[in-house]
């Protein structure tokens, strides 16, 4: 980041004009609503403003994706950014947007590895009894997801990469029935971000076997990570980040990114991400791109190795 200029000074003493608006790309009640809740909430303490919360759901997430890049660079529009950024422009050709080159990186919240969650009716107890399970009935065995080209399934896509199992793919239309099916052992298993499945498998209705990852969760200190569980070449995180339109100056994008990692370090946020499975990572605008451009690439590698494509 370029040092401060009396003009950029100037910037920051007068920002902002009015409320601070943080785009979420899904209905409140989720994963993704809740992380933004919570840091929204902790940089309008901090910074002594008001932060508001705005779900704009549907899309892939582009219509909200679009919806702040659109808008006055002031920071007043923030996006509460996800995995799908990282996704959509190799899943959707036509993409309207670039989100590298029209956002701009303002802080990296955390990241929420991948759960192997499986039916409590589903014989295979653990990964490996699970692999065997499925190498013995070749596509016979399926995995569902919330749509196609989700990051849930294009996990699910990355783990029959990494494995060169044959497990049938079953979209739905969002998670709700994904879940209810999975319970009700319709489906088999799902790869599910940790936000979104952490308090139903403490509460005994989902099983998990495995998680992404380097280490395990704290919420869930029992589930063994990939690599434990004999799968050492399987990773796929979603991550939460704040994002602004380009062209937002960098005095703000500063003052942003500064509350975002002061926030990161109390205790109480830390316990509250660890609860829905997300771990804090924080860290400069600079080393939040650079993980961005990773991401990116890694995704893109398995949308064409399994030859995804939908319209935007």
């Amino acid at each position: 980041m370029v040092a401060s200029t009396g003009a950029g000074n100037a910037i920051a003493g007068t920002y902002p004009a009015g409320p601070v608006t943080v785009v979420v790309p899904f209905s409140a009640g989720g994963g993704s609503d809740s992380v933004a809740r919570l840091i929204s909430a902790k940089l309008g303490e901090k910074l002594k403003l008001t932060f508001i919360v705005e779900n704009k759901p549907g899309g892939s997430t582009n219509p909200a994706n679009e919806y702040v890049i659109r808008a006055e660079p002031n920071g007043q529009k923030l996006l509460l950014g996800q995995v799908t950024l990282s996704i959509n422009p190799s899943l959707m050709p036509g993409l309207p947007y670039v989100p590298l080159r029209d956002l701009v990186p303002v802080a990296h919240i955390g990241d929420t590895p991948v759960i192997l969650v499986t039916s409590p009716q589903f014989p295979p107890t653990d990964l490996a009894s699970l692999m065997d399970y499925v190498r013995q009935r070749p596509g016979k065995i399926n995995f569902a997801s919330g749509g196609v080209g989700t990051s849930v399934h294009l996990a699910g896509e990355l783990f029959k990469l990494r494995t060169g199992l044959d497990m049938a793919h079953i979209p739905y239309r969002g998670s709700a029935q994904m879940v209810t099916d999975l319970i009700g052992g319709q489906v088999q298993m799902i790869f599910n971000t940790a936000s979104s499945v952490v308090p139903m498998i403490k509460a005994g209705k989902l099983r998990a076997l495995a998680v992404s990852g380097a280490h395990r969760l704290q919420a869930l200190p029992d589930v063994p990570t990939f690599k434990e569980a004999g799968l050492d070449n399987f990773d796929a995180p979603s991550w939460y980040g704040l994002m602004a339109p380009k062209g937002t100056p960098d005095p703000i994008v500063r003052i942003l990114n500064t509350a975002v990692n002061e926030a990161l370090r109390e205790p109480e946020v830390k316990e509250a991400l660890s609860e829905i499975g997300v771990e804090p990572v924080g860290g400069t605008p600079a080393e939040f791109e650079h993980y961005l451009h990773e991401q990116q690439t890694m995704w893109a590698n398995v949308i064409q190795a399994a030859h995804i494509k939908i319209d935007p």
